[in-house]
């Protein structure tokens, strides 16, 4: 038994895990990586193992950092099952299709530019119809409930609270009468956050340790501490009557923000303009959210039997028409947009940032983590100006981050999650993390007497 880590180690983005048992060749995930355009392009064009060879996936979640790959797989040649959740499995359709498209725009934009130059013509990682080809495969299952996906190898999904269908995956091995307990963690949400249940943490006979450690480095602030920033800086911003510019990820983060300012316009915390979602994916993510009470903590089950929308209120238009998404940025009036995508490298939050920086009356809302190389990220570092098509722009709008409204777990919940396990885990390996997540996460860990404790290199091994 051995397993092989491909993707989001030493790195938080492109999620991709390899378990070998009794021949058998399973996938945890298989994710974009996101980062400078042409490494990532490499990277995710050329997968590191025979395509052919894999027998199974096993898909944590739908975010594009642990789906977002699946198309290319399914296009050189995979024809396996995928597994994963009920509503991930919806979610993904919807994701990957729009990855899809995605990738198309940005191939044409980037061969306008070189067929002016007489340059090779780019050829996207993969179409939108090539993306649809991977709904046949998705397997939807029941959380808590053992699924063969090998001989030998039995899966079951518990509940990581990080967006809808969020899932962590047991592992259960066996080869030549060795037992082994392999649990991924996948992304590990955090405890009393809007809409979904909380975290399972993982029972004490695991043997093996895979998790997440995005933000190892720190705890986060409390969800209510976090909301209330968030409110201040609403407030402000149409107080001198600017517009909130969010870029946010489609799936998780657009609900649980449109939750949040639900509950301000309910309690007349804010003044009467317009919010927008201006994104068709989110559109799409926010109607299966409404499909799946499965997944919702007990005060979003009660709110929606009560006949409470919770995803609506009377001053929020969802847009897909590419016409009014334009519009909004010839407005002056004051608003609050939320748009695709959460690191601001594709899709309509581009323009929107585009036609705001420079007016200091907005607010650019950073609510999530942002991978290095990426407008998001250049933004959250407060650089003074950043380019954006090409075009230079002065940061001349105020830069917000709220940390406390992340998804992922802070350290804190880190540690709570890796201790459970205490004293009877052999390896506990940290992946999707940077070095300044994940170091600090290993020296605490050490300090709680977590032992065994690694971060391991891209594509090194562990026997299991």
């Amino acid at each position: 038994m051995k397993l092989t880590f491909h993707g989001a180690a030493q790195t938080v983005t492109g999620s991709l895990h390899l378990v070998e048992v009794n021949g058998s060749r399973l996938l945890l995930d298989c994710g974009l990586f996101q980062g400078k355009r042409k490494e990532a392009y490499e990277k995710n064009r050329d997968f590191p193992f025979d395509v052919t060879n894999i027998d199974a996936v096993i898909l944590s979640h739908a975010h594009i950092d642990h789906s977002g790959n699946l198309p290319n797989l399914v296009k050189q040649g995979y024809s396996g099952p995928i597994y994963c959740t009920h509503a991930t499995k919806e979610l993904t359709d919807i994701m990957l299709r729009d990855s899809g498209h995605i990738q198309e725009r940005q191939a044409e934009n980037i061969n306008f530019h070189k067929s002016k130059r007489g340059d090779e013509p780019v050829v996207p990682l993969y179409t939108e119809e090539e993306a649809e080809q991977v709904e046949p495969l998705l397997q939807g299952w029941d959380y808590n409930k053992p699924i063969p996906v090998a001989d030998g190898a039995v899966a079951t999904f518990y509940d990581a609270g990080h967006i809808l269908g969020s899932a962590a995956i047991s592992l259960r091995l066996e080869e030549k009468r060795n037992k082994r307990h392999l649990w991924f963690s996948g992304d590990i949400g955090r405890r009393g956050l809007p809409i979904l249940r909380d975290p399972i943490l993982p029972p004490d006979d695991v043997d093996v340790l895979m998790m997440e450690s995005t933000y190892g480095d720190k705890p986060h602030r409390g969800p209510e501490e976090a909301y209330q920033e968030m409110k201040t800086v609403i407030q402000k911003t149409l107080d001198r009557k600017g517009k909130v510019i969010v870029p946010c990820f489609a799936v998780g983060r657009v609900q649980e923000l449109v939750y949040n300012l639900s509950r301000m316009y309910d309690e007349g915390e804010l003044p009467a303009v317009p919010v927008y979602v201006d994104s068709p994916l989110a559109v799409n993510a926010s109607n299966i959210f409404r499909k799946h009470e499965e997944c919702y903590d007990e005060e979003m089950k009660a709110l929606v039997h009560s006949g409470h929308p919770a995803l609506d209120f009377k001053l929020l238009t969802y847009i897909t028409d590419l016409e009014e998404s334009k519009e909004l940025n010839t407005r002056s009036d004051p608003m609050i947009i939320l748009s695709a995508s959460g690191m601001a490298e594709a899709g309509r939050i581009v323009y929107h940032i585009r036609w705001g920086i420079e007016n200091k009356r907005n607010t650019i809302m950073i609510v999530s983590w942002q991978s290095p190389e990426t407008l998001g990220r250049r933004l959250a570092d407060r650089e003074t100006s950043v380019k954006i098509m090409g075009e230079t722009y002065r940061c001349r709008a105020e830069i917000a981050t709220i940390g406390g409204l992340s998804a992922h777990a802070g350290q804190d919940f880190l540690v709570e999650y890796a201790s459970a396990v205490k004293g009877k885990a052999d390896a506990v390996f940290l992946v999707h993390g940077e070095e300044r997540g994940a170091l600090p996460l290993k020296e605490k860990l050490r300090e709680n007497r977590v032992k065994h404790v690694y971060y391991p290199i891209p594509h090194s091994s562990a026997e299991l």
